[in-house]
């Protein structure tokens, strides 16, 4: 077997089928797919049973505790090729994503690689979030959000990895219902281990679509981040920082009572929610929807964050 793939799912009516398609058309042929479902309750599982009658390198694995981290662990023991790639349901991948892979594996000293974030959007809101978490504005200066950057990184989207790397620097943390990806990834850089991007592995993700869903993940990254910094101090950076102190700002503007230049850092911020809102591609519902979309993205990390500060 030349390569393993994994793709923890829960309730992908929407999405399995175009990520079995892709799995199965894609180079190379000798592949093996496991796919891990968190207890599924809409057709996922069927459609899965259904592409297992047809293709027996496609396997089906149960993960009761359902989140990621304990669906990577099941999986990656059972995996066997020495390079294994993770994926997830709600992204679609170019045709040649397996054979940039490998490519870039034979050609660079990595010991893990992957391509940057790119995002794909079907409604106003869901592009407006697609467009936020790839500025500066939005996210900092993550050079997972850069398309254009290739070279050496902290993380790559999703990854893939040498099988070898979970014996030397161990497997994913069970405690980590989001930033599971991040945590390993920083673990393996701090004791040497070395992480490669390349923008020819391409891959668009689908973010959230609407308010409640995109608060609800971006709270639970702020939440579990201090626990994976706290992991591995070295890779604490200040866009990990800034969400959390605007939160108390933003709470602090009673004080704009006692002096108007307290107001100052809001108006700043309106502008730039304004300017970086209006950059974004697409009709004016899209634009619209962008200035609720980064004080969403900030709130809920934020709030996240100074949450997990306070958790032992």
């Amino acid at each position: 077997m030349i390569l393993s793939v994994i793709c923890p799912c829960f309730n992908e009516e929407e999405y399995i089928e175009g990520l079995l398609d892709f799995f199965i058309a894609a180079n190379p042929a000798d592949k093996e797919l496991f796919l891990v479902d968190g207890g599924s309750k809409d057709r996922t599982i069927a459609i899965i049973e259904g592409y297992q009658k047809n293709y027996p390198n496609i396997h089906l694995l149960h993960n009761p505790e359902k989140i990621v981290p304990f669906a990577l662990n099941k999986a990656i023991p059972l995996c066997s090729a020495d390079r294994i790639v993770r994926l997830d349901a709600h992204t679609k991948y170019a045709p040649d994503y397996f054979e940039k892979v490998m490519e870039t594996f034979e050609k660079v000293d990595a010991d893990i690689v992957g391509g940057p974030t790119r995002t794909a959007c079907k409604a106003p809101f869901q592009c407006a979030v697609a467009h936020a978490i790839c500025t500066p504005f939005g996210v900092g200066n993550s050079q997972v959000h850069n398309i254009g950057y290739e070279g050496y990184s902290d993380s790559v989207t999703f990854g893939s990895w040498k099988k070898e790397i979970f014996a030397e620097v161990g497997m994913f943390d069970e405690r980590l219902v989001r930033n599971q990806d991040d945590e390993f990834h920083y673990r393996a850089k701090s004791e040497g281990k070395k992480i490669y991007q390349n923008p020819e592995i391409k891959l668009w993700y689908y973010p959230r679509s609407d308010v409640k869903g995109l608060f609800r993940q971006y709270f639970q990254y702020g939440l579990y981040k201090p626990m994976v910094l706290k992991k591995v101090n070295s890779e604490v950076k200040l866009r990990h920082l800034i969400p959390s102190c605007f939160l108390l700002y933003f709470l602090s503007l009673p004080l704009a009572f006692f002096s108007l230049l307290w107001l100052v850092p809001l108006a700043i911020y309106l502008s730039l929610d304004l300017i970086f809102s209006f950059k974004a591609k697409g009709n004016l519902k899209v634009k619209l929807s962008a200035l609720l979309v980064y004080p969403t993205l900030h709130v809920s990390y934020g709030a996240g964050f100074l949450k997990g500060l306070l958790k032992k």
